[in-house]
């Protein structure tokens, strides 16, 4: 009998602290949802050019663990993006990236979340939240600072949009070049995510 009791009393402790766990107010999920996008734009010395993946409607999640106001937010969380879905509008173009890229061997870019400097306020719409995480692409791991912007709409979905300037030497590439070098591919580019996003 007292076995018995031991075992129930162990039993509700558990559960009780896992009631406690998933239900912290600190910890808030978002699932991403359709029509998500990634552009990367750059130039060379005679245009600029933009490349574009669209629709990623993968339902991921990303998790932030909220602790005082105004305080860094831990997060975690990725995107996985297939780099042969990059259109840039102009098949060489676009056949000159997937190539620089190396996309038949590293076939995604991965963006990992780490941490906000603090939680957003959805309400101002110039609100600007500093961000950190890892970019992975043709094998190479970075860790970069990102600028974010919340925008909660009347639907009740989040737009989150992150901006970051990187460069093709970041990732070990060789940016592309065209007719025996006359045109060149600038090392600088300008990524930008947008994602729609739910309070869950």
């Amino acid at each position: 009998m007292y076995l018995f009791k031991l075992t129930l009393f162990i039993l509700s402790f558990l559960l009780s602290g896992f009631n406690i766990q998933t239900n912290n107010p600190n910890v808030v999920k978002w699932v991403i949802n359709k029509g998500c996008s990634l552009t990367v734009g750059g130039s060379t010395n005679v245009n600029k050019f933009s490349c574009v993946i669209r629709n990623y409607n993968k339902p991921d999640t990303l998790t932030f663990y909220k602790g005082k106001p105004s305080q860094p937010v831990k997060m975690s969380g990725l995107l996985k993006l297939d780099v042969r879905n990059f259109d840039c509008h102009n098949p060489v173009m676009t056949g000159d990236l997937r190539k620089t890229l190396k996309t038949k061997e590293f076939p995604h870019l991965l963006i990992r979340f780490i941490s906000l400097n603090r939680y957003p306020h959805y309400k101002d719409q110039s609100d600007i939240v500093k961000g950190t995480v890892t970019i992975e692409l043709a094998g190479v791991t970075k860790h970069f600072t990102i600028d974010y912007k919340f925008i909660h709409d009347e639907s009740g979905s989040i737009i989150l949009t992150g901006k970051r300037r990187l460069f093709f030497s970041d990732f070990n590439l060789v940016p592309p070049s065209k007719i025996g070098g006359m045109i060149k591919t600038n090392n600088e580019l300008s990524i930008e995510f947008n994602l729609c996003v739910k309070t869950i």
